[in-house]
């Protein structure tokens, strides 16, 4: 009698190590969102509202926080790496997930292409030899490659990077705050007649994509120690923070430079009035840290969305390729890293920032879509329960979706092309993907 021999058990997949903490995944939040728009915001939101303007941000971040509740609550039921893409994927299948998982990766690609340029005119501040030819091609690669190798190199330096450039940019702004509010002059914040109708479209249209970003929160969930925990309180935490900042920044800026509406560079112009030079130079070095944070953030959260698609077999599995030492999406993160670089030298980012503004909200409505959906009893089998639940059943998430389908009505006919045309080629790599993997 001959014994049957058991083939020896194959090795057990790597994963990505779990690391981030809530606070974490608040800092990679206040990144995304608090880029270097922000130290020119108040000036474009002076000459759309005027002395309305710190309600018109009050006002916009309440709404986010409606967007953002709704992506807490389904983010409570997931653990995994992929975020929106993994809600669509549970709610509404494949197809509907692939083209937000490919939406947002190219939309981090093309952001970090177009933030980075912002931080070499920010460096050129101080340098600006860095800002044209050879030695502006030079310092996006090194900045780009220096990126990508932190990524590689694993999540936990990643986000001690990240948290690094986080303080770095959000004490300075608070200094602007908590000091700039002795020198108001309160006559400055009355506000005058109430603007146009088209004047408070803009504004919020304006407001609502210097709110975005927080949307990566959930995406590296699977690099986190307790995700439907940590996740919703990093998506509410952000909101705050960044509602709170960004209204009191535009009070003191309101209230501190006459002629607000006018600068190019309104905090620093503001700070160098009641902080003198230094607190200018400060405002300034604050946009470093903040466009470098906004550059890290972009690095990690777009490839880990590309990880993600690869993961769940909608992508080659090259892209899901783990690192056997330090645990994190190699092959994702080169990619990514090596696709922002071409855009950024070649200057194709313009054109593709356009497809941002239409992709945002298309994510936002398919998650706060999501949300309801994912209530179904009939889907509880799929999904776990939720562990964070909003109020008011559908109402809070239908209520979302309404405001971001309303803001996409108020698109440019330019910015509404170009979403379209990113959504007819996810469906063509989409139909390219399944073939492929049909035949294999």
């Amino acid at each position: 009698m001959v014994e049957s021999v058991a083939a020896p058990a194959a090795p057990p997949a790597l994963t990505l190590r779990r690391e981030l903490g809530k606070w974490d995944l608040t800092a990679i939040g206040l990144n995304q969102v608090i880029g270097g728009a922000v130290f020119a915001l108040p000036a474009s939101l002076a000459a759309s509202s005027g002395g309305w303007s710190p309600w018109m941000v009050a006002a916009v971040g309440g709404a986010s926080m409606l967007i953002a509740l709704s992506f807490a609550e389904v983010a409570s039921r997931f653990d995994g790496t992929g975020g929106p893409y993994l809600y669509a994927r549970a709610a509404f299948g494949r197809f509907a997930a692939f083209e937000v998982g490919w939406l947002m990766w190219f939309t981090r690609s093309a952001s970090w292409a177009s933030v980075i340029n912002v931080l070499t005119a920010s460096l050129g501040f101080y340098w600006p030899s860095l800002t044209d030819g050879m030695p502006r091609m030079l310092l996006m690669t090194a900045i780009i490659v220096t990126l990508a190798a932190i990524n590689v190199r694993g999540i936990r330096q990643s986000s001690f990077v990240l948290n690094a450039l986080t303080i770095g940019k959000i004490v300075p702004l608070l200094l602007f705050i908590v000091v700039g509010l002795f020198f108001i002059d309160t006559s400055a914040l009355v506000p005058g007649p109430v603007p146009s109708m088209a004047s408070l479209s803009a504004s919020a249209l304006l407001l609502i994509f210097a709110f975005g970003g927080y949307e990566v929160v959930p995406v590296p969930a699977g690099e986190a120690r307790d995700p439907i925990r940590a996740v919703p309180f990093a998506l509410v935490m952000t909101i705050v923070i960044v509602t709170a900042i960004l209204t009191l920044a535009q009070i003191v800026a309101l209230g501190t430079l006459p002629g607000l509406a006018g600068s190019k560079t309104p905090l620093a112009d503001a700070a160098a009035r009641f902080l003198g030079t230094g607190g200018a130079a400060l405002l300034t070095l604050a946009a470093v840290f903040s466009t470098t944070g906004n550059n890290m953030g972009q690095a990690l959260s777009g490839s880990r969305n590309l990880f993600a698609l690869a993961e769940q077999g909608d992508l080659p599995r090259f892209f899901a390729y783990v690192h056997p030492r330090f645990r994190t999406p190699v092959n994702a993160v080169l990619v990514t890293s090596g696709v922002s670089l071409v855009f950024a030298l070649s200057g194709t980012f313009d054109a593709t920032a356009k497809v941002s503004a239409i992709s945002r909200l298309l994510i936002y409505v398919a998650t706060c879509a999501s949300t309801i959906r994912l209530r179904n009893p009939a889907l509880a089998g799929a999904v776990r329960p939720a562990t964070f639940t909003i109020p008011f059943g559908p109402l809070i998430p239908s209520a979302a979706i309404l405001i971001a389908l309303a803001i996409l009505a108020g698109a440019s006919l330019a910015q509404l092309i170009a979403g379209a045309a990113a959504v007819v080629v996810g469906a063509v790599l989409y139909v390219v993907t399944v073939t492929a993997r049909e035949r294999r």
